[in-house]
Order: structure tokens, then C-alpha cells, then sequence
């Protein structure tokens, strides 16, 4: 498959994530309107920051003041799960995939576009990756300018109905793959009870939900590929 091909049809997987990111940033940007950001201030750290929950507490804190080595901490905090999904990604990628490439896609390993690489039964190449972001980003970054320009007017209700969308988009990406194997919608059900067992388990509920998010990604994942290890053919061993 030729690259503009391959390219096309990571943008036309990138559409509904792109939509799903622009519903979401506009509560993004309000956040950011409230913390006395400018709609180009905002739209740039989207731009730069595409993580919902690691803008958010940003945001969040600049409003509260916050020194820049408190920022910078609670946004590795926030974010650290990027890295477990950057080591599960780096191995999707086609072994062609050189460094710069892999830094570029770095700038965008979101929960959307990596469930929908490692769906892919096959190796990903980068630019199918490029084309997902060629849509998505600039959805995510022009959403968040809006919400600091506009969204103020609309209602809580809307800017809430708004949110939701994306979480529906995500379970979009992963039934699919569940309907098909039995093994991975057993590890989503046992993910789903989990974390919800993490929020009324007493000093448990208590662990800051990035914290939670890495806990439960790292014990899942390990007992999960003990116990249903994945077959690696011979010939991709020796790409």
C-alpha cells in the first residue's frame, strides 16, 4: 500500500476521533478561560499537551497559582500511563519506523488513536498514524479555542452531554475487538469491575486516579500476557 494511501486511511479513522476531541475541549477550554488563559494560549497547549485529564489539571493549576516545578510534577503524574502505551505502540509500529518518526508520533499517543493502532491486526505504519493525527490534533487544539471563546454561553447541561461523547467513542474502538476474542473481553470486564472497585474501596479510593490508572494498567497487562501470552511468527521475530 503506497503512503498517501496508507496516509488517507489513518485521516479517515481520525475524523470520528477528531470529532470526539472537539466535543471534548470545549469543557477544556472553558476551564482554560477560567484560569485567564487566551483562546491562542489554550489552543497552543492543545496543541502541544494532547492529554484531556493532564490539560485539565493544568489549567487547574495555573488558575490556582501553582509554581512551574509543582505544574511540571503533577503533569508527570497525570500523564505517566503515555509511557506504559508508548512502550506497547513502539512495538505495533512497522520496524521501517525510524527514530524521528517515532518521536513524532510520540506528540500524540492518545487512549483513541492508540486503541485503534493496536486493533489493527497488523504492523502499523507511520504514516496511517500521521493521518489519524493530521485530523485529530488540530480538532482537539480548535475545540479548546472555542470553549475559551464561546463556550461560556452554552448551558452546564450541553457542555456536560459534550464530554460524554468521547468515552462513547473509546468504546467504540475496543467492543469491536472484544466481540472478536473472548480473552480480551474478559480482561476489559475484569478492567471495568476493577477500577470501579477502586472507587469506593476505602484508602484505596483515595489514590489520585492517574496513580490508580498506571496501578491497574501494569497488574492487568502482566497477569494478562502471563497467562494468555501472545504468538510471535517466526518470520516476524527475524524483521
Amino acid at each position: 500500500m503506497n503512503k498517501k494511501l496508507t496516509f488517507l486511511n489513518g485521516a479517515k479513522i481520525g475524523i470520528p476521533i477528531g470529532l470526539g476531541y472537539f466535543a471534548v475541549a470545549f469543557s477544556l477550554g472553558i476551564s482554560a478561560k477560567n484560569a485567564g488563559l487566551t483562546a491562542l494560549q489554550a489552543g497552543f497547549a492543545s496543541l502541544l499537551l494532547n492529554a484531556s485529564a493532564g490539560e485539565y489539571a493544568l489549567f487547574t493549576l495555573i488558575a490556582s497559582g501553582a509554581g512551574y516545578l509543582e505544574v511540571a510534577i503533577m503533569e508527570l503524574v497525570a500523564n505517566a500511563r503515555y509511557l506504559l502505551m508508548s512502550c506497547a505502540l513502539s512495538q505495533k509500529l512497522s520496524p521501517k519506523t525510524k527514530l524521528p518518526q517515532r518521536l513524532l508520533i510520540g506528540v500524540a499517543v492518545t487512549d483513541e488513536m492508540f486503541g485503534a493502532s493496536i486493533a489493527r491486526p497488523e504492523k502499523v505504519s507511520h504514516w496511517y498514524y500521521f493521518g489519524m493525527m493530521a485530523v485529530a490534533v488540530p480538532c482537539w487544539s480548535l475545540g479548546t479555542v472555542l470553549g475559551v471563546a464561546v463556550g461560556s454561553i452554552l448551558p452546564p447541561l450541553a457542555v456536560a452531554a459534550l464530554s460524554v461523547s468521547l468515552y462513547g467513542m473509546f468504546m467504540a474502538i475496543i467492543v469491536p475487538e472484544a466481540k472478536r476474542n473472548l480473552i480480551i473481553m474478559g480482561v476489559i470486564a475484569i478492567s471495568f469491575i476493577l477500577s470501579f472497585l477502586t472507587t469506593v474501596i476505602p484508602f484505596i479510593k483515595n489514590i489520585p486516579n492517574g496513580t490508580m490508572i498506571i496501578i491497574l494498567t501494569v497488574a492487568i497487562s502482566t497477569v494478562a500476557a502471563l497467562l494468555f501470552p501472545v504468538k510471535v511468527e517466526e518470520d516476524e521475530c527475524n524483521e
